[in-house]
């Protein structure tokens, strides 16, 4: 049986702190291959990066240079560079950030996502735990999915 969230749930994982930005996700509980202290990945990552990939932040809309990259290549993960998407399964999903309908195998994993009250779910690098974006299920063929990604997540290297 599927959970489902009221107004009155939601109200109380937000008093009991389940709700607040940067208070850790899922993802963050879990071990991973690549794990750094907070000062090291704020040493490695942009502010926007660190903001994005290790406190769930979203980047604004439209400011990714990624929403126009469309070269032959790879989509990898900007804080361990794990390889996370390939250029083929990208397309233009109209919403201001990079989306894909696939990511590479054992690339992510998601977990749920309760941040704006209702669960979604999150994204997260597969070797680092880093936050990526969210996946929904309004993408195109073959997958239906929308893999909403957060530009400064990711870097780009051409094949």
């Amino acid at each position: 049986m599927t959970p489902t969230i009221n107004r009155r749930h939601a109200v109380a994982m937000l008093l009991a702190g389940l709700v607040l930005p940067g208070c850790g996700s899922a993802a963050e509980a879990r071990p991973f291959r690549v794990q750094l202290s907070e000062a090291e990945w704020r040493r490695r990552l942009s502010p926007a990066a660190f903001n994005v990939l290790r406190r769930e932040g979203t980047e604004r809309a439209g400011t990714s240079p990624l929403n126009r990259e469309k070269r032959a290549g790879t989509y990898h993960c900007a804080g361990c560079a794990k390889p996370l998407f390939a250029s083929r399964t990208k397309f233009e999903s109209g919403t201001g950030w990079p989306s894909f309908w696939q990511p590479l195998t054992n690339a992510v994993g998601t977990s749920t996502d309760y941040s704006m009250g209702l669960p979604r779910t999150e994204v997260h690098c597969a070797d680092c735990g880093g936050h990526l974006g969210h996946v929904f299920d309004d993408g195109p063929r073959p997958t239906g999915k929308r893999y909403c990604m957060n530009g400064v997540a990711m870097t780009f290297r051409a094949a």
